[in-house]
């Protein structure tokens, strides 16, 4: 299940486009402003985004260099409407994985969202995760604190692997459950806290802190 952000020019706005992202099972913010699409992109959350080039107020390039400024490393696929080759270097160089002109195939464009995604997960196996006084290997589903080597379950290390991605942002628990069930999962929300009551006693209930009623988020303590 990745989580996708699609920051779009209202004039262009597909809603035929988000339902067959949705059933591809992908999550999809669709956000029309790019001010807000870019405060939205910088909270780190995100596991794709979808950039239109022409948006009012911020222009797609800016968008980019603004994103990679602040080190929001998910890949961007920019979407523009004429092949112009000087604005896709530029897009590219900026920090952009991807470019796309537009009119384009539906099935190509899904075609390059794989592969975006596949980028992701080799990530996600090829390199562990070293955040906050934790050493988290996701593919043996494990972590050390410390001298300690801690044996964790599926969805524990799924849960700690996005708090660790996400660190110094609060995580909602929304979010957290799209990650571990999917939206549209049976399982019910309050199997959220579990999990999170599961991982405290794990790696220390300090080192996850809640925001009451919004989320969590993993903060290095005194003794890692």
């Amino acid at each position: 299940m990745k989580l996708l952000l699609f920051i779009e020019d209202k004039t262009n706005s597909s809603k035929a486009l988000n339902t067959r992202l949705k059933k591809e099972g992908y999550v999809v913010d669709s956000i029309l402003d790019s001010e807000i699409g870019l405060e939205m992109a910088l909270l780190g959350s995100y596991d794709l985004i979808v950039l239109d080039s022409f948006l009012p107020m911020i222009n797609g390039l800016n968008f980019i260099k603004e994103l990679r400024a602040h080190h929001i490393a998910a890949p961007i696929l920019v979407l523009h409407t004429n092949n112009d080759i000087k604005f896709m270097i530029d897009c590219l160089d900026a920090g952009a994985d991807d470019y796309l002109v537009k009119p384009f195939s539906l099935e190509v464009f899904l075609a390059r969202l794989r592969a975006l995604s596949r980028r992701i997960d080799k990530d996600y196996i090829d390199n562990e995760l070293i955040v906050a006084g934790l050493v988290l290997n996701t593919l043996k589903c494990r972590v050390a604190k410390g001298n300690n080597v801690i044996k964790l379950s599926v969805k524990e290390t799924l849960l700690l692997e996005t708090l660790m991605r996400n660190y110094g942002n609060v995580v909602t628990k929304e979010r957290i459950f799209e990650r571990l069930w999917g939206a549209n999962s049976v399982i019910e929300f309050a199997n959220v806290d579990l999990y999170i009551c599961y991982l405290r006693k794990k790696i220390g209930a300090s080192t996850i802190k809640t925001v009451r009623n919004i989320g969590y988020y993993l903060e290095q303590t005194a003794d890692q």
